[in-house]
């Protein structure tokens, strides 16, 4: 898997080969054909992994906070940043494989659904706790997911906005602080 992420990478999934892969491990061609039958299905495999990685890694960090919109903050934060340092990382998981058509959409919508989750679970906690406003928390947890897309993609093709540190302060903003209930409506702790 490592080898194929780094050729994919490199070289993108039209140029990547899979001799090449096979060269970067110790796997034999037939071994690999035999796990992987196509290219596609390696590719896939690989954003899978990558994409499980990076919610692994979200979730470990959430899980130190306590309440429910410091876990949002945390969880946003660590995708920028994670992403935003690993560009290869961001443009394989985000645009590599479009010119591969509806597979591609249909595996990334598939590995953007497991982060909205996490984001969903934690909207709907913020709200139990009366940290942000009543919301449709799946709606707003695809707004999430956009946001992020939209603002790594950007950087990705352009250079800016740095993820980290011109877009994180901004999306904390419009994410999380415009939903937060107003601390003076909250009497003895209950929303007036």
């Amino acid at each position: 898997m490592e080898a194929a992420e780094a050729v994919f990478a490199e070289k993108g999934y039209h140029d990547a080969a899979m001799d090449e892969i096979v060269r970067r491990t110790s796997v034999s061609k037939g071994g690999l054909y035999f796990h992987f039958p196509s290219k596609e299905r390696l590719f896939f495999a690989v954003m899978d992994h990558l994409g499980r990685r990076l919610v692994r890694r979200i979730e470990e960090r959430i899980a130190r906070q306590e309440r429910a919109i410091d876990r949002l903050e945390v969880a946003l934060t660590t995708a920028l940043e994670l992403l935003g340092r690993r560009r290869r990382l961001a443009k394989l998981l985000l645009v590599q494989g479009y010119s591969m058509g509806n597979a591609f959409e249909q595996k990334r919508t598939e590995i953007y659904s497991g982060f909205a989750s996490l984001i969903e679970e934690n909207l709907d906690r913020a709200v139990a706790e009366n940290s942000i406003r009543p919301v449709n928390t799946r709606i707003a947890s695809y707004l999430w997911v956009g946001a992020i897309n939209e603002v790594l993609i950007r950087w990705l093709y352009t250079g800016s906005p740095d993820p980290v540190r011109e877009a994180l302060p901004e999306l904390k903003k419009i994410l999380l602080e415009s939903q937060r209930v107003p601390q003076d409506s909250l009497v003895g702790g209950e929303q007036s």
